[in-house]
């Protein structure tokens, strides 16, 4: 597959083999870009800056409707494409492409809601006579930086909200699933002028590097690690910037909850996408009297889940993105067992796979939940009182989403306010989200907010118009 650089597919001297993690078969290759294609690609997207502006809000708007419908219709294609070369159980492929679709009409419709406000310039001295309003007008070019777990529609979230503000783009997905992202932005290039979608594929010093080093990038939206969105804060200068770097969220469980609600949702936040979610269940903190029940009830719920061919619409949980992955989810595991946690069920590894696995008595500071495991693990920390449970679920440096069950209302206020999060959610586990809430977290799980409208506010600027009528 092709890259996509003004409006044309692009080649290159060297390529990269995108392989199937479940079986390891060639899917495709794409090419590894070099300096020059990266330059090039920039570089249309600043000269197509002009024919952005010539597009009305509603030409915009009608655009991206019309993205959102060929999404649809080539539903199949795109959730076939993401599991052969991210491992994502089909059915979980076709969710995807289900809220990818949704992203690409919620873009359409902010496209038409970029609202400005009157200023009230009397209300200084000497601002009588004066009509003061502003507008949000795009920023230039914004650079998309996606990674391998949900490869299409972070590619939408990011891409999708930068048109609609009237901005051109650079997509660079991971090398490791960057197929979809190809496909997506091949849709928008056709409907959009020349220039203002570009894609680009290659290694992160080879292509990362002159993206953020480039004087023509205005904004740099990138989603990954915390390690790179630390490199990339630092040095991106005076470009703004969005960091969505990943998450060790934790699903709070009270005395007072309903356990079998509880175990459901750890099991669906824990094992989804075998744990490769940046707001996945990592820890669950679990009030010392019910403990015991979870953990049975977890582990029987655990023991209950198909792993297997990913391309089977009955397999839960498949392989992880590749064997290195794999083999660091079972180090981690290990590590935990050694230092006195109670290995429940599962903690074996079979290539890319990784047992779901259910690890009981993990103290705070074990490797397994002071950093993020990006694997299938549900590691249980028992504790005596809620404020006990608030440090905990605060005692890392990750603050992305987090979930609390009480049946009790005055517990789901105090946990929602001293929870340090982005977002706290009652009685529902932290992987819930929905594409047009405002989305991001705090501390080192990043900075700004995604979600359409949000991440289009920040892809815009604010200028002020002052007219004299004296």
């Amino acid at each position: 597959m092709e890259m996509i650089i003004d409006g044309e597919g692009a080649g290159g001297d060297r390529i990269f083999t995108v392989r199937n993690p479940f079986n390891g078969d060639e899917v495709d290759t794409v090419p590894l870009a070099g300096r020059n294609d990266v330059e090039r690609a920039i570089m249309a997207a600043h000269r197509a800056r002009d024919a952005m502006a010539d597009l009305s809000a509603r030409k915009i708007s009608e655009k991206l409707y019309d993205v959102a419908d060929e999404l649809k219709a080539e539903m199949d294609g795109f959730a076939r494409l993401i599991t052969l070369e991210s491992g994502k159980p089909i059915r979980f492929s076709r969710d995807e492409v289900k809220r990818s679709v949704e992203t690409a009409r919620l873009c359409a419709e902010e496209a038409g809601r970029l609202y400005g406000e009157s200023i009230p310039m009397d209300a200084g001295i000497g601002g009588g006579g004066l009509l003061g309003f502003t507008l949000r007008i795009p920023l230039g070019v914004v650079a998309a930086i996606t990674p391998f777990n949900y490869p299409l529609n972070l590619a939408i979230h990011k891409v999708g909200p930068a048109l609609a503000a009237g901005n051109t783009t650079i997509l660079k997905p991971s090398l490791e699933a960057p197929l979809s992202a190809l496909k997506l932005a091949w849709i928008l290039s056709q409907h959009f002028p020349a220039g203002a979608v570009n894609a680009v594929t290659g290694r992160g010093s080879e292509v990362g590097d002159v993206i953020i080093d480039s004087p023509l990038i205005d904004k740099i939206s990138f989603t990954g690690s915390v390690e790179v969105g630390r490199y990339i804060s630092g040095r991106a200068s005076m470009k703004r910037v969005t960091l969505e770097l990943g998450g060790n969220d934790p699903l709070i469980v009270m005395d007072d909850a309903d356990v079998d609600s509880a175990v459901e949702a750890a099991a669906r936040g824990s094992y989804l996408y075998s744990g490769q979610v940046c707001i996945a269940v990592k820890r669950m903190i679990v009030h010392e009297d019910v403990a015991d029940e979870f953990a049975d009830k977890l582990v029987d719920r655990t023991k209950g889940l198909r792993a297997g061919d990913p391309m089977d619409m009955g397999t839960d949980v498949g392989p992880l993105i590749n064997e290195g992955a794999a083999r660091e989810v079972e180090r981690v595991i290990l590590a935990a067992v050694e230092d006195g946690a109670e290995l429940l069920c599962g903690g074996s590894r079979r290539g890319n796979f990784v047992e779901p696995t259910v690890l009981d008595r993990v103290l705070p500071g074990m490797e397994v939940v002071e950093r993020e495991t990006f694997g299938p693990v549900s590691p249980i920390i028992r504790f005596a009182d809620a404020d006990e449970a608030i440090e905990i679920a605060n005692g890392t440096c990750y603050a992305l989403q987090a979930g609390v069950f009480t049946e009790n209302i005055r517990t789901a206020l105090r946990m929602a306010t001293e929870i340090e999060a982005g977002t706290v959610l009652v009685n529902k586990q932290p992987t819930f989200r929905v594409d047009h809430m405002p989305f991001g977290g705090f501390k080192c799980s990043g900075m700004g907010k995604e979600g359409v409208k949000y991440a289009i506010r920040d892809m815009t600027r604010t200028k002020l118009i002052v007219l004299n009528g004296n």
